[in-house]
């Protein structure tokens, strides 16, 4: 018998065979993310976005990839939650106007009168976040990367404001609820805008001020209508950037841990760069663009935080509950700065 022929002959089929199961396996699917984000092109968060794609690749083994549509391409600011819940986006910003009553301690706490530690404002977001689980979960939701809003939020005018208790009938945009409840405090008239609404309303007087992230501000040129700026640093504010639930169950569990990782490494990835950046931004505005800064002291900017806050707790209580409420006071307390 002829065993080297034989022997020669089953190894060839065999290699054939694995050749075979290799080129009809299927190939590990890739699963696109659509992150969406009103912020524009040239501000300095989107290279954040980009950095959170990069890592999201990366840990999954390009498993999952990250697309980034700036500037509200995707969908209109104040559409997040029904975006998300309808899947025209994978991730996008639950932030101001774009939180509404299905989140209703969100809603009121997410942005609320505070004086904050911002070396440990991530922390902070974290912190809050988890407080929040339960909310976001229920409507089928779950945030997977947090952005500080309190470092830049500013109020910015037409013409100069010293005293900002004394609005006077003045017309300022407001993104949330509770903007709105401090600019009618301090007699003033809020009007909702989305962001890349506002230079247009200010340029037509449809408002004489606004409050805004000064990142934002500064994309859009607002000191062109809006030059002086109220340099007070009294909001905790989160973008919560925030991912449709089944999309993320849909996913496997190391996927989800790579995503939530990526998202807490963006944020403090991001954080020094940014508050740099924005430091940056308002030495422009001021040296090359004619912006003018009105600056607070620590005890103004206290009082102005009191005076916010005093008409605003009640509606903490009602949309959160005791229990809830007072975690959320002790949190704030405890990254006070």
């Amino acid at each position: 018998m002829n065993f080297g022929k034989s022997v020669i002959w089953t190894v060839s089929i065999s290699v054939v065979t694995i050749a075979a199961l290799v080129a009809t396996a299927p190939a590990v699917a890739e699963t696109k993310l659509r992150l969406a984000t009103y912020v524009k092109e040239n501000d300095l968060r989107v290279d954040g976005f980009k950095h959170f794609g990069e890592l999201v690749a990366k840990k999954t083994d390009g498993r999952v990839t990250v697309e980034v549509y700036p500037g509200g391409t995707l969908h209109p600011f104040k559409k997040a939650i029904d975006s998300l819940l309808g899947g025209v986006s994978d991730i996008s910003p639950v932030v101001g106007g774009a939180v509404d009553k299905r989140l209703p301690c969100t809603n009121v706490t997410h942005f609320m009168p505070a004086a904050i530690d911002m070396d440990r404002v991530i922390e902070l977001d974290m912190a809050y976040n988890e407080l929040m689980k339960d909310e976001f979960d229920k409507l089928g939701l779950i945030v997977v990367m947090p952005q500080n809003s309190s470092f830049d939020q500013r109020w910015y005018f037409r013409k100069e404001l010293k005293d900002l208790k004394k609005m006077d009938g003045l017309l300022v945009r407001s993104f949330g609820p509770m903007v709105s409840n401090i600019i009618e405090g301090w007699g003033g008239k809020p009007v909702y805008m989305s962001p890349n609404e506002v230079y247009q309303g200010a340029e037509r007087g449809v408002v004489s001020g606004a409050t805004m992230g000064f990142g934002t501000y500064s994309a859009w040129s607002m000191w062109e209508v809006l030059p002086y700026m109220a340099n007070v640093k009294m909001m905790y504010g989160q973008n919560m950037y925030t991912m449709n639930k089944k999309k993320f169950d849909s996913l496997s569990p190391e996927d989800q841990k790579a995503i939530l990782e990526a998202g807490e490494e963006t944020a403090r990835w991001l954080e020094p760069l940014y508050q740099n950046w924005i430091n940056a931004q308002v030495g422009r505005g001021v040296m090359q663009n004619g912006m003018r800064v009105l600056s607070f002291t620590q005890e103004q900017r206290e009082a102005l935080v009191k005076s916010a806050l005093k008409s605003w707790e009640s509606k903490i209580s009602e949309a959160c509950g005791a229990d809830r409420t007072k975690k959320i006071m002790a949190l704030m307390e405890k990254f006070q700065g």
